[in-house]
Protein backbone atom coordinates (compact mmCIF):
# COMPACT_ATOMS: atom_id res chain seq x y z
CA UNK A 1 0.00 0.00 0.00
CA UNK A 2 2.91 2.42 0.56
CA UNK A 3 4.44 1.67 -2.70
CA UNK A 4 0.66 2.28 -4.45
CA UNK A 5 0.50 5.27 -2.49
CA UNK A 6 3.82 6.61 -3.55
CA UNK A 7 3.45 5.77 -7.12
CA UNK A 8 -0.05 7.79 -6.56
CA UNK A 9 1.60 10.72 -5.45
CA UNK A 10 4.16 10.84 -8.69
CA UNK A 11 1.87 10.17 -11.09
CA UNK A 12 -0.28 13.61 -10.09
CA UNK A 13 2.54 15.42 -9.53
CA UNK A 14 3.80 14.41 -13.13
CA UNK A 15 0.28 15.43 -14.46
CA UNK A 16 -0.13 18.54 -12.34
CA UNK A 17 3.15 20.01 -13.75
CA UNK A 18 2.82 18.87 -17.49
CA UNK A 19 -1.57 20.63 -17.66
CA UNK A 20 -2.18 23.73 -18.75
CA UNK A 21 -3.13 26.49 -16.10
CA UNK A 22 -5.18 29.47 -17.12
CA UNK A 23 -1.89 31.88 -16.17
CA UNK A 24 0.20 29.98 -18.72
CA UNK A 25 -2.29 31.78 -21.32
CA UNK A 26 -1.13 34.78 -20.22
CA UNK A 27 -4.58 35.42 -18.44
CA UNK A 28 -4.39 38.13 -16.12
CA UNK A 29 -5.87 37.61 -12.48
CA UNK A 30 -5.68 39.66 -9.39
CA UNK A 31 -4.69 38.71 -6.30
CA UNK A 32 -1.25 36.91 -4.96
CA UNK A 33 -1.37 32.74 -5.27
CA UNK A 34 -0.04 30.30 -2.96
CA UNK A 35 2.92 28.06 -3.61
CA UNK A 36 0.87 25.53 -5.80
CA UNK A 37 -2.02 27.98 -6.69
CA UNK A 38 -4.43 25.00 -5.28
CA UNK A 39 -6.29 24.42 -2.63
CA UNK A 40 -3.81 22.19 -0.99
CA UNK A 41 -2.01 25.69 0.14
CA UNK A 42 -4.05 25.39 2.90
CA UNK A 43 -1.58 24.11 5.49
CA UNK A 44 -2.89 20.11 5.96
CA UNK A 45 -5.53 20.22 3.33
CA UNK A 46 -5.21 16.68 1.02
CA UNK A 47 -6.92 15.85 -2.60
CA UNK A 48 -7.10 12.72 -4.08
CA UNK A 49 -8.86 11.36 -7.47
CA UNK A 50 -10.27 8.15 -9.19
CA UNK A 51 -10.70 8.74 -12.58
CA UNK A 52 -13.39 5.88 -14.85
CA UNK A 53 -12.53 6.03 -18.29
CA UNK A 54 -13.00 3.29 -20.75
CA UNK A 55 -15.42 2.68 -24.12
CA UNK A 56 -16.64 4.42 -26.68
CA UNK A 57 -19.42 4.36 -29.40
CA UNK A 58 -22.90 4.12 -28.39
CA UNK A 59 -24.31 4.11 -24.79
CA UNK A 60 -25.38 0.70 -23.77
CA UNK A 61 -26.48 1.22 -19.91
CA UNK A 62 -24.37 -0.69 -17.67
CA UNK A 63 -21.45 -1.26 -19.90
CA UNK A 64 -20.20 2.50 -21.28
CA UNK A 65 -18.76 4.31 -22.23
CA UNK A 66 -17.27 5.51 -18.62
CA UNK A 67 -16.24 9.21 -18.39
CA UNK A 68 -16.48 9.72 -14.77
CA UNK A 69 -14.82 9.37 -11.19
CA UNK A 70 -14.77 10.26 -7.79
CA UNK A 71 -13.21 13.66 -5.96
CA UNK A 72 -11.68 13.76 -2.29
CA UNK A 73 -10.41 16.18 0.00
CA UNK A 74 -9.53 15.88 3.39
CA UNK A 75 -9.16 19.07 5.26
CA UNK A 76 -6.77 18.08 7.96
CA UNK A 77 -5.44 15.22 6.10
CA UNK A 78 -5.92 11.19 7.43
CA UNK A 79 -6.33 12.75 10.91
CA UNK A 80 -10.08 13.08 12.21
CA UNK A 81 -10.27 17.10 13.79
CA UNK A 82 -13.74 18.56 13.32
CA UNK A 83 -13.89 22.00 12.40
CA UNK A 84 -15.47 25.12 11.56
CA UNK A 85 -17.73 25.03 8.09
CA UNK A 86 -21.15 26.13 6.27
CA UNK A 87 -22.36 26.45 3.19
CA UNK A 88 -24.33 28.26 0.98
CA UNK A 89 -26.42 27.47 -2.40
CA UNK A 90 -27.10 29.78 -5.18
CA UNK A 91 -29.52 27.55 -7.10
CA UNK A 92 -31.00 24.02 -5.59
CA UNK A 93 -30.68 21.85 -8.50
CA UNK A 94 -28.65 19.84 -6.86
CA UNK A 95 -27.09 17.81 -3.96
CA UNK A 96 -24.28 17.87 -1.33
CA UNK A 97 -25.10 15.41 1.90
CA UNK A 98 -24.67 16.14 5.27
CA UNK A 99 -25.28 19.58 5.56
CA UNK A 100 -28.67 19.55 6.95
CA UNK A 101 -26.42 18.89 10.74
CA UNK A 102 -23.26 21.53 9.48
CA UNK A 103 -25.90 24.33 9.49
CA UNK A 104 -26.98 23.30 12.98
CA UNK A 105 -23.42 22.10 14.35
CA UNK A 106 -21.47 24.68 12.68
CA UNK A 107 -18.71 21.47 12.03
CA UNK A 108 -17.25 19.50 9.37
CA UNK A 109 -16.59 16.21 10.80
CA UNK A 110 -15.73 14.15 7.28
CA UNK A 111 -13.90 14.54 4.31
CA UNK A 112 -15.55 15.99 1.48
CA UNK A 113 -16.24 14.13 -1.83
CA UNK A 114 -17.96 15.00 -5.56
CA UNK A 115 -19.07 13.05 -7.93
CA UNK A 116 -21.55 12.35 -10.39
CA UNK A 117 -25.44 13.10 -9.87
CA UNK A 118 -26.38 9.24 -9.46
CA UNK A 119 -22.85 8.00 -7.46
CA UNK A 120 -23.76 10.13 -4.43
CA UNK A 121 -25.37 7.36 -2.23
CA UNK A 122 -23.27 5.33 -3.48
CA UNK A 123 -19.63 7.63 -2.26
CA UNK A 124 -21.95 8.37 1.19
CA UNK A 125 -22.07 5.05 2.27
CA UNK A 126 -18.71 4.20 1.15
CA UNK A 127 -17.20 6.63 2.86
CA UNK A 128 -18.62 5.31 6.33
CA UNK A 129 -17.56 1.79 5.17
CA UNK A 130 -14.18 3.61 4.86
CA UNK A 131 -14.20 5.05 7.90
CA UNK A 132 -14.39 1.76 9.70
CA UNK A 133 -11.78 0.28 7.46
CA UNK A 134 -9.14 3.10 8.62
CA UNK A 135 -10.24 3.67 12.07
CA UNK A 136 -11.42 6.77 12.17
CA UNK A 137 -12.58 7.16 15.60
CA UNK A 138 -10.06 4.77 17.07
CA UNK A 139 -8.05 7.50 19.03
CA UNK A 140 -11.20 9.24 20.32
CA UNK A 141 -12.14 9.18 24.16
CA UNK A 142 -15.95 8.38 25.78
CA UNK A 143 -18.52 8.92 23.55
CA UNK A 144 -16.94 7.76 20.52
CA UNK A 145 -14.82 4.47 22.23
CA UNK A 146 -17.87 2.46 21.39
CA UNK A 147 -20.29 4.32 19.38
CA UNK A 148 -20.49 7.08 17.12
CA UNK A 149 -22.04 8.49 14.49
CA UNK A 150 -21.64 10.69 11.00
CA UNK A 151 -22.60 12.05 8.00
CA UNK A 152 -20.35 12.33 4.79
CA UNK A 153 -20.48 15.27 3.18
CA UNK A 154 -20.46 14.22 -0.67
CA UNK A 155 -21.77 16.46 -3.35
CA UNK A 156 -22.24 16.03 -7.10
CA UNK A 157 -22.74 17.03 -11.08
CA UNK A 158 -24.25 15.82 -13.89
CA UNK A 159 -22.03 14.08 -16.34
CA UNK A 160 -24.72 12.56 -18.55
CA UNK A 161 -23.70 14.28 -21.91
CA UNK A 162 -20.53 12.07 -21.86
CA UNK A 163 -21.03 9.36 -19.30
CA UNK A 164 -23.58 6.05 -19.04
CA UNK A 165 -24.35 7.84 -15.48
CA UNK A 166 -27.42 5.43 -15.56
CA UNK A 167 -24.40 2.58 -15.87
CA UNK A 168 -23.89 3.33 -12.24
CA UNK A 169 -19.92 2.71 -12.50
CA UNK A 170 -18.48 4.51 -9.22
CA UNK A 171 -18.32 1.82 -6.70
CA UNK A 172 -17.24 2.14 -3.43
CA UNK A 173 -13.40 0.44 -3.77
CA UNK A 174 -13.39 4.33 -5.95
CA UNK A 175 -14.45 6.04 -3.48
CA UNK A 176 -11.87 4.07 -1.36
CA UNK A 177 -9.28 4.90 -3.63
CA UNK A 178 -9.64 8.47 -4.21
CA UNK A 179 -9.90 9.07 -0.17
CA UNK A 180 -6.73 6.81 0.09
CA UNK A 181 -4.75 8.77 -2.61
CA UNK A 182 -5.01 12.07 -1.23
CA UNK A 183 -1.91 14.09 -0.83
CA UNK A 184 -0.83 17.54 -0.75
CA UNK A 185 1.04 19.56 -3.18
CA UNK A 186 0.51 19.88 -6.66
CA UNK A 187 -2.41 18.46 -7.81
CA UNK A 188 -4.00 17.77 -11.37
CA UNK A 189 -6.70 19.39 -13.20
CA UNK A 190 -9.50 18.71 -15.88
CA UNK A 191 -10.51 15.84 -16.93
CA UNK A 192 -9.64 13.84 -13.10
CA UNK A 193 -11.91 12.51 -10.51
CA UNK A 194 -15.46 13.98 -10.15
CA UNK A 195 -14.59 16.36 -12.98
CA UNK A 196 -13.87 13.64 -15.60
CA UNK A 197 -16.97 13.58 -17.36
CA UNK A 198 -18.11 17.62 -16.84
CA UNK A 199 -18.85 20.35 -19.22
CA UNK A 200 -18.48 23.99 -18.64
CA UNK A 201 -19.97 27.27 -20.94
CA UNK A 202 -20.10 25.09 -23.55
CA UNK A 203 -16.58 23.23 -23.46
CA UNK A 204 -15.11 20.51 -21.65
CA UNK A 205 -15.34 21.61 -17.79
CA UNK A 206 -13.95 19.48 -15.07
CA UNK A 207 -12.18 19.83 -11.85
CA UNK A 208 -9.85 23.28 -10.97
CA UNK A 209 -8.34 24.43 -8.43
CA UNK A 210 -6.46 27.83 -7.00
CA UNK A 211 -5.63 29.77 -4.31
CA UNK A 212 -4.54 33.56 -2.81
CA UNK A 213 -2.38 34.54 -0.17
CA UNK A 214 -3.66 37.38 1.89
CA UNK A 215 -3.33 39.31 4.98
CA UNK A 216 -6.19 40.16 7.40
CA UNK A 217 -5.70 41.86 10.99
CA UNK A 218 -2.12 42.04 10.46
CA UNK A 219 -1.77 38.05 9.78
CA UNK A 220 -1.03 36.18 7.00
CA UNK A 221 -3.45 33.47 6.05
CA UNK A 222 -4.74 30.94 2.73
CA UNK A 223 -7.79 30.76 0.91
CA UNK A 224 -7.72 27.76 -1.34
CA UNK A 225 -10.57 26.80 -4.01
CA UNK A 226 -11.36 23.55 -5.42
CA UNK A 227 -14.22 23.20 -8.29
CA UNK A 228 -16.15 21.09 -9.83
CA UNK A 229 -17.45 22.88 -13.00
CA UNK A 230 -20.01 21.90 -15.33
CA UNK A 231 -22.52 24.37 -15.57
CA UNK A 232 -23.09 27.58 -18.22
CA UNK A 233 -24.27 28.51 -21.29
CA UNK A 234 -21.00 29.27 -23.89
CA UNK A 235 -22.88 32.54 -25.03
CA UNK A 236 -21.73 33.87 -21.41
CA UNK A 237 -18.22 32.73 -21.21
CA UNK A 238 -16.35 35.76 -19.95
CA UNK A 239 -12.69 35.85 -19.07
CA UNK A 240 -10.64 38.98 -17.99
CA UNK A 241 -14.41 40.61 -18.29
CA UNK A 242 -13.83 39.97 -22.18
CA UNK A 243 -17.14 38.42 -23.68
CA UNK A 244 -15.02 35.10 -24.82
CA UNK A 245 -18.03 33.10 -25.37
CA UNK A 246 -19.80 35.20 -27.67
CA UNK A 247 -16.86 35.96 -29.79
CA UNK A 248 -16.38 31.88 -29.78
CA UNK A 249 -19.34 31.45 -31.47
CA UNK A 250 -18.65 33.24 -34.53
CA UNK A 251 -15.31 32.10 -35.05
CA UNK A 252 -14.86 28.24 -34.27
CA UNK A 253 -14.26 26.11 -36.23
CA UNK A 254 -18.15 24.18 -37.88
CA UNK A 255 -17.77 21.06 -35.19
CA UNK A 256 -16.74 23.63 -32.33
CA UNK A 257 -19.77 25.52 -33.02
CA UNK A 258 -22.82 23.33 -31.52
CA UNK A 259 -22.69 20.98 -28.70
CA UNK A 260 -23.79 17.37 -28.36
CA UNK A 261 -27.59 16.98 -29.39
CA UNK A 262 -29.46 17.05 -26.42
CA UNK A 263 -32.94 18.20 -25.63
CA UNK A 264 -31.22 19.60 -22.50
CA UNK A 265 -31.42 23.43 -22.47
CA UNK A 266 -28.25 25.54 -22.41
CA UNK A 267 -26.61 26.23 -19.51
CA UNK A 268 -27.90 23.37 -17.56
CA UNK A 269 -25.48 21.83 -15.21
CA UNK A 270 -24.08 22.33 -11.76
CA UNK A 271 -21.12 23.66 -9.87
CA UNK A 272 -19.49 22.37 -6.51
CA UNK A 273 -17.25 25.07 -4.92
CA UNK A 274 -15.17 23.74 -1.96
CA UNK A 275 -13.17 26.79 -0.15
CA UNK A 276 -10.66 26.03 2.81
CA UNK A 277 -8.59 28.31 4.84
CA UNK A 278 -6.47 28.85 7.65
CA UNK A 279 -8.18 32.08 8.52
CA UNK A 280 -9.87 31.74 12.78
CA UNK A 281 -13.63 32.22 11.25
CA UNK A 282 -16.58 31.14 12.90
CA UNK A 283 -19.66 29.49 10.92
CA UNK A 284 -21.43 32.33 10.54
CA UNK A 285 -18.54 33.52 8.72
CA UNK A 286 -17.79 31.04 6.95
CA UNK A 287 -21.35 30.97 5.41
CA UNK A 288 -20.65 34.70 3.93
CA UNK A 289 -17.37 33.26 2.71
CA UNK A 290 -19.57 30.47 1.02
CA UNK A 291 -22.33 33.07 -0.48
CA UNK A 292 -19.12 34.98 -1.78
CA UNK A 293 -18.64 31.84 -4.03
CA UNK A 294 -21.30 33.29 -6.34
CA UNK A 295 -19.42 36.04 -7.27
CA UNK A 296 -16.53 34.36 -8.78
CA UNK A 297 -18.91 32.26 -10.68
CA UNK A 298 -20.85 34.98 -12.42
CA UNK A 299 -17.28 36.77 -13.13
CA UNK A 300 -17.43 33.69 -15.54
CA UNK A 301 -20.84 33.55 -16.48
CA UNK A 302 -22.74 31.55 -14.44
CA UNK A 303 -26.39 32.85 -14.03
CA UNK A 304 -27.37 30.00 -11.61
CA UNK A 305 -30.22 28.93 -14.13
CA UNK A 306 -33.04 27.02 -12.70
CA UNK A 307 -31.50 23.54 -13.81
CA UNK A 308 -28.23 24.32 -12.06
CA UNK A 309 -27.41 22.72 -8.83
CA UNK A 310 -25.05 25.66 -7.07
CA UNK A 311 -23.44 24.77 -4.14
CA UNK A 312 -20.89 25.95 -1.89
CA UNK A 313 -19.05 25.00 0.85
CA UNK A 314 -16.47 26.64 3.54
CA UNK A 315 -14.42 25.27 6.27
CA UNK A 316 -11.43 26.93 8.39
CA UNK A 317 -8.50 24.76 9.45
CA UNK A 318 -7.52 27.56 12.31
CA UNK A 319 -9.05 25.25 15.06
CA UNK A 320 -8.94 22.19 14.19
CA UNK A 321 -9.09 19.93 17.29
CA UNK A 322 -10.27 22.07 19.54
CA UNK A 323 -13.92 20.66 19.59
CA UNK A 324 -14.80 18.68 22.79
CA UNK A 325 -17.91 16.75 22.93
CA UNK A 326 -18.19 17.37 26.91
CA UNK A 327 -16.06 20.24 27.72
CA UNK A 328 -15.60 23.88 27.17
CA UNK A 329 -12.99 25.35 25.18
CA UNK A 330 -11.46 28.22 23.68
CA UNK A 331 -11.64 29.43 19.59
CA UNK A 332 -9.65 32.37 17.78
CA UNK A 333 -12.11 34.75 15.92
CA UNK A 334 -11.15 36.98 13.22
CA UNK A 335 -13.14 40.19 13.49
CA UNK A 336 -15.72 41.13 11.03
CA UNK A 337 -14.14 44.41 9.88
CA UNK A 338 -10.95 42.17 8.94
CA UNK A 339 -12.69 40.13 7.07
CA UNK A 340 -12.81 41.63 3.54
CA UNK A 341 -9.54 40.43 2.10
CA UNK A 342 -11.13 36.90 2.31
CA UNK A 343 -14.03 37.52 0.48
CA UNK A 344 -11.88 39.00 -2.19
CA UNK A 345 -9.71 35.93 -2.37
CA UNK A 346 -12.68 33.51 -2.50
CA UNK A 347 -13.94 35.66 -5.15
CA UNK A 348 -10.54 35.69 -7.10
CA UNK A 349 -9.49 32.13 -6.29
CA UNK A 350 -13.00 30.81 -7.51
CA UNK A 351 -13.05 32.55 -11.05
CA UNK A 352 -9.21 31.25 -11.33
CA UNK A 353 -10.09 27.87 -10.26
CA UNK A 354 -13.38 27.43 -13.13
CA UNK A 355 -10.80 28.69 -15.78
CA UNK A 356 -7.91 26.37 -14.52
CA UNK A 357 -10.42 23.51 -15.00
CA UNK A 358 -10.72 24.44 -18.09
CA UNK A 359 -7.52 25.45 -19.84
CA UNK A 360 -6.41 22.11 -18.15
CA UNK A 361 -9.59 19.90 -19.68
CA UNK A 362 -8.75 17.99 -22.85
CA UNK A 363 -11.45 17.43 -25.60
CA UNK A 364 -13.37 14.44 -24.98
CA UNK A 365 -15.85 12.25 -26.69
CA UNK A 366 -18.28 10.13 -24.72
CA UNK A 367 -21.92 8.43 -25.24
CA UNK A 368 -23.32 8.15 -28.47
CA UNK A 369 -20.18 10.41 -29.92
CA UNK A 370 -21.16 13.27 -28.11
CA UNK A 371 -17.65 15.35 -27.86
CA UNK A 372 -16.86 18.41 -25.81
CA UNK A 373 -14.47 20.81 -27.45
CA UNK A 374 -11.41 21.65 -25.20
CA UNK A 375 -11.30 25.42 -24.87
CA UNK A 376 -9.45 26.51 -27.78
CA UNK A 377 -5.86 28.27 -26.29
CA UNK A 378 -5.34 30.11 -29.41
CA UNK A 379 -8.25 31.34 -30.31
CA UNK A 380 -8.43 32.95 -26.62
CA UNK A 381 -5.64 34.47 -26.50
CA UNK A 382 -6.46 35.93 -29.71
CA UNK A 383 -9.75 37.51 -28.58
CA UNK A 384 -8.12 38.79 -25.16
CA UNK A 385 -5.49 40.81 -27.46
CA UNK A 386 -8.20 42.14 -29.60
CA UNK A 387 -9.71 43.56 -26.00
CA UNK A 388 -6.09 44.19 -24.72
CA UNK A 389 -6.33 42.41 -21.88
CA UNK A 390 -2.84 40.43 -22.73
CA UNK A 391 0.09 41.99 -24.38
Amino acid sequence: MRLLTCLIALYYTLAASAQDRARDWGIPFPGTPGKYNAITDVPGVEVGYKTLISGSGKNVIGKGPVRTGVTAILPTGRTRKPLFANWHTLNGNGEMTGTTWITHSGLLETPILITNTNSVGTVRDAVLKWFVKRNWFGNDKGFYKDFWYTYPVVAETYDGMLNDIYGFHVREQDAWEALDSARGGAIAEGNVGGGTGMTCLGFKGGTGTASRLVKAAGRSYTVGVLVQSNFGGRANLSIAGVPVGRELRDTLRPEFKAPPQSAAPEGQGSIIVVVGTDAPLLPHQLKRIAERVTIGVGRVGGRGENSSGDIFFAFSTADAGTFSRDSVTSVHLLPNEAIDPLFEATVQATEEAILNAMAAAKTMEGINGNKMPALPREAVIRILKKYNRVP
